[in-house]
C-alpha cells in the first residue's frame, strides 16, 4: 500500500513539475509553484492543479460552455456596429480605446449619460428607482447576491414587476453567492425569476471551475439603462454588520448606446449559464438613442478571453499618463508588469497616488498588499491609508480618463475572474471623481518611506510569506 501511495505521489509530483516548466508564464510564479509542489507533499500538487494550471490551454477552456461563448461572439459582433462609435482626436484616447476594442470586441460610444454613485445608499436608491420604472425586462448579474434587507427589497420589486409582465433574469456566482441557495433562491424562482448560477461548484467540475469566478456586478433595465461598478448585493453596504463597518464603494449608472455593450456582456454570460439563446432576439437589443455627451467604453474580460484585457487596460493607462495617476483599490496586489509600470511612471516625473483601506476583509490580502509598498515608496509613489473599508476599484489619469468597475489590481482579476469596467473618456466626469479622490487623500498623511522601511521584522516576515501566495489571492 505504501509503495502504491508513494508511486502515485511521484507520478503526480512529476506531472506537476513538467507542467510548470512547460506552461509557466512567469519565472517567479513558476518558481513559487515548484517550491509548493516539492515542499508540500500531496497538498502542493493538489493546490497547483486547483489554482495554478493554465486553464486557457487545458480542459476548462475546451468545455461546451466555452464554445457557446465563442458562438455568441460570432452571432453578435458589437465591434462591427459603427453607429455612435467614436473616432478620437486625442492620441491618448485613440490608443487606449483601440487596445480595448481589439482585445474585447467592445467599442467606445459617444452620446451617453453617466452618473457616478458614491456609497451603497446612493447606489441602491438609484437602482431601485430604475427597477420600479422597468417596462419589459430586468437583467442582473452579481458576484455576491446575499440574503438580507437589500435582497428582500429586490424580491418585492421583482414580485410587483413580474405581475405586470416584466421579465426578470438573474445570474450569480455560485461561490460568492454561496448563501443564495435552498429556500432562498426557491422563493425568487417561484416568483418567476429566471435565476442561474455561474460555474456551479459541483463534484464533477470542481477541479476545472473552482478557481474561476464571475466577479461582475451589473444590471440592465429594458436594454436602455445599465449599472456597473464594485457594489454587491449585501447589507454590508447599508449597515455595519462586521468590525469593518459600512463598506464604501463606487458604482456608475449608464444611459445611452454604451448600455448595448454592457448588455452584450450579460447576454453572453446568461447564454453560458442557462443554455438559452432567446436574448439574441431584437426585443432584448433595442435601438438606443443618445442620452448625453459622455464617451464611454466597456472593458470585459475573463479567463477564457484571448487577452488579459483588465491588466492591459491598467498598464496602458499607466503608460499613457503624462501628469498624474490616481488609483483606489482594496486589493492592490499588482503583477510584476503593473508594478514596474508604476515605478517607471514615477521615475519619469509623473505623480502617482494610491489610496487603499487600512483595514481589510482579508488579512492575507492586506499583508500581501503591504509587501509591495516599500518598493513603491522608495521611488516616490504616494500611498494613502483610509481608516474605513473602501471597496472601490478605480484608476484616473491626467484628470482626463477614469475607470470604474469590478476589476481589482491583483492576479485574480487579471487572470482568473470575469470582470467588467467602464472607461470614461470625459474630462468633466473624471475631474469630478478626481476632486473626491483628492479630498479623501488630503485628510490623511501619506506613508513615510523611512518609517515604513523600519517596521518590525515580524511584520516584514508575515508580508513576505503572504506575498508568496499572492497569485492565489
Amino acid at each position: 500500500m505504501n509503495t502504491l501511495l508513494w508511486t502515485l505521489y511521484g507520478v503526480v509530483t512529476l506531472w506537476s513539475i513538467i507542467s510548470i516548466i512547460l506552461h509557466g508564464s512567469r519565472p517567479t510564479k513558476s518558481l513559487s509553484w515548484l517550491l509548493a509542489v516539492v515542499l508540500l507533499p500531496f497538498a502542493g500538487p493538489l493546490l497547483y492543479y486547483l489554482f495554478g494550471v493554465n486553464r486557457r490551454k487545458f480542459k476548462f477552456f475546451r468545455l461546451k460552455q466555452t464554445e457557446k461563448r465563442k458562438l455568441f461572439d460570432e452571432k453578435y459582433k458589437d465591434i462591427h456596429e459603427l453607429e455612435n462609435s467614436v473616432d478620437f482626436h486625442s492620441a491618448k484616447n485613440k490608443k487606449l480605446s483601440k487596445l480595448i476594442e481589439n482585445g474585447t470586441l467592445l467599442k467606445a460610444y459617444a452620446g451617453n449619460k453617466a452618473t457616478v454613485l458614491n456609497g451603497g445608499k446612493e447606489t441602491f436608491e438609484s437602482i431601485f428607482e430604475t427597477l420600479e420604472q422597468a417596462e419589459h425586462f430586468i437583467h442582473l448579474q452579481y458576484y455576491i447576491f446575499s440574503e438580507g434587507e437589500l435582497s428582500e427589497r429586490f424580491y418585492n420589486i421583482f414580485k410587483e414587476k413580474i405581475a405586470k409582465g416584466v421579465e426578470v433574469r438573474l445570474i450569480y456566482d455560485s461561490f460568492g453567492s454561496s448563501s443564495f441557495r435552498g429556500n432562498t433562491i426557491k422563493r425568487f424562482r417561484d416568483l418567476g425569476v429566471k435565476a442561474f448560477p455561474m460555474m456551479p461548484i459541483r463534484f464533477g467540475s470542481l477541479l476545472f471551475t473552482l478557481n474561476y469566478r464571475n466577479h461582475r456586478k451589473m444590471i440592465i433595465v429594458d436594454g436602455k439603462i445599465g449599472f456597473t461598478g464594485g457594489v454587491n448585493v449585501t447589507d454590508q453596504y447599508i449597515k455595519p454588520i462586521s468590525d469593518l463597518g459600512i463598506w464604501n464603494d463606487i458604482h456608475i449608472k449608464l444611459e445611452g448606446p454604451v448600455v448595448k455593450s454592457l448588455h452584450r456582456v450579460f447576454i453572453k454570460d446568461y447564454y453560458f449559464a442557462s443554455d438559452e439563446e432567446l436574448l439574441l432576439k431584437e426585443k432584448y437589443i433595442p435601438k438606443i438613442e443618445q442620452k448625453g455627451n459622455h464617451t464611454i467604453q466597456i472593458v470585459a474580460a475573463g479567463p477564457d478571453s484571448k487577452q488579459p484585457a483588465i491588466m492591459q487596460q491598467y498598464i496602458s493607462m499607466i503608460m499613457l499618463a503624462e501628469k498624474c495617476i490616481c488609483i483606489a483599490n482594496p486589493y492592490f496586489i499588482p503583477s510584476i508588469a503593473v508594478l514596474q509600470a508604476l515605478k517607471i511612471a514615477t521615475l519619469s516625473g509623473i505623480e502617482v497616488n494610491i489610496l487603499v483601506p487600512k483595514v481589510s476583509d482579508s488579512k492575507m490580502a492586506k499583508l500581501s498588499m503591504f509587501s509591495n509598498f516599500e518598493e513603491l515608496l522608495a521611488v516616490g509613489v504616494n500611498i494613502y491609508l483610509r481608516p474605513d473599508f473602501s471597496h472601490s476599484k478605480m484608476i484616473l489619469i491626467d484628470g482626463e480618463i477614469a475607470s470604474i468597475g469590478s476589476g481589482n489590481f491583483d492576479y485574480r482579476s487579471f487572470e482568473h475572474n470575469f470582470e467588467t469596467n467602464a472607461l470614461l473618456y470625459d474630462v468633466e466626469l473624471t475631474q469630478n471623481i478626481q476632486t473626491e479622490f483628492d479630498t479623501i487623500c488630503n485628510n490623511y498623511i501619506p506613508l513615510d518611506y523611512e518609517s515604513f522601511k523600519n517596521r518590525p521584522v515580524w511584520k516584514r516576515l508575515l508580508e513576505g510569506m503572504a506575498k508568496f501566495f499572492s497569485p492565489l489571492l
